[in-house]
């Protein structure tokens, strides 16, 4: 049996209609239509997730541009935190709460990180979400500086609760599995290891580069710990390149169909993965399907 997360909560929002454009993304929600953003978890927990993660990510500078941040940021991430304790506690069934650590920095960028004004910026989601959530997932991570930086903050807080990582891949062919930073997912894993995190993930890239990353991880995971957890959550959107401008317009999403993607987390399942789910431009459909696999 594995762990099923939700979906990509941005495009959710857009699909039923809630306030949605950039540089907000999913925080204009928050924003404008708190409301909607409890749909959009509700609607994920209906199609049997066993994770809803927190409506955070967008909760940063690079979103919120710096002065809304400085005046409304730590509130909006503790709304978006309540939002989600609130869906899951409505939910007839046990579902658990994520807390969301973004790429504070920018998406798909290790280029643009720096570990000296990205710490604050983690610490004050940290802070923020700490009360309301029952573990951590630090998505879309672009590099081994990137998690680090994340690990240490956890490692700092006084709410300590088991933490989740999850890289994101570069999109196109490798000779390997490379982080989007082009550092190598085996040097990563190894990272990870050497930190004794709870778990290791894969997200927001292509579902079709996740599977060697996970039989990488795989091997390593196994010679150092039985404990660490493995999963993938893929996105769908099309090819992202490595000068991507986040803010400049959206991502192009692909046709993907939800039984196309259940092959996928079948073989990421076969591979050796107990968690999965879904990002960008995966919905509650998709997550359904899932459900609905497991419980054949």
């Amino acid at each position: 049996m594995f762990v099923l997360l939700d979906g990509g909560m941005g495009r959710e929002l857009q699909r039923i209609g809630a306030p949605f454009s950039q540089p907000l993304w999913s925080a204009q929600a928050l924003i404008e239509a708190p409301d909607a953003v409890y749909q959009a978890h509700q609607n994920f927990i209906d199609a049997g997730c066993d994770v809803i993660t927190v409506n955070s990510y967008a909760c940063v500078p690079f979103h919120l541009g710096e002065d809304r941040y400085r005046q409304h940021g730590f509130d909006l991430a503790e709304l978006a935190a309540q939002i989600a304790q609130r869906a899951a506690e409505d939910s007839e069934r046990e579902v658990r709460v994520a807390g969301c650590i973004p790429p504070v920095l920018g998406s798909y960028r290790p280029d643009l990180f720096n570990a000296d004004i990205a710490t604050p910026i983690i610490e004050n989601l940290i802070n923020a979400q700490a009360h309301y959530v029952d573990f951590w997932l630090a998505e879309t991570i672009g590099s081994i500086e990137e998690f680090h930086t994340v690990c240490d903050a956890l490692t700092r807080t006084t709410s300590v609760k088991p933490a989740y990582f999850a890289f994101s891949l570069m999109d196109a062919a490798m000779d390997q599995p490379r982080l989007r930073s082009g550092e190598s997912v085996a040097n990563a894993v190894k990272a990870a290891c050497e930190r004794d995190v709870d778990g290791i993930l894969f997200n927001c890239s292509q579902p079709e580069v996740m599977l060697d990353a996970i039989g990488v991880a795989r091997v390593i995971v196994d010679k150092h710990s039985n404990t660490i957890s493995l999963g993938a959550y893929a996105n769908g959107f099309s090819v992202i390149s490595q000068d991507h401008e986040a803010n400049d317009a959206l991502t192009t999403v692909r046709e993907l169909s939800a039984d196309q993607y259940a092959a996928y987390v079948k073989a990421w399942l076969d591979a050796g993965s107990n968690i999965v789910g879904g990002c960008c431009a995966i919905f509650p459909e998709h997550i359904a399907y899932l459900d609905s696999l497991r419980k054949q």
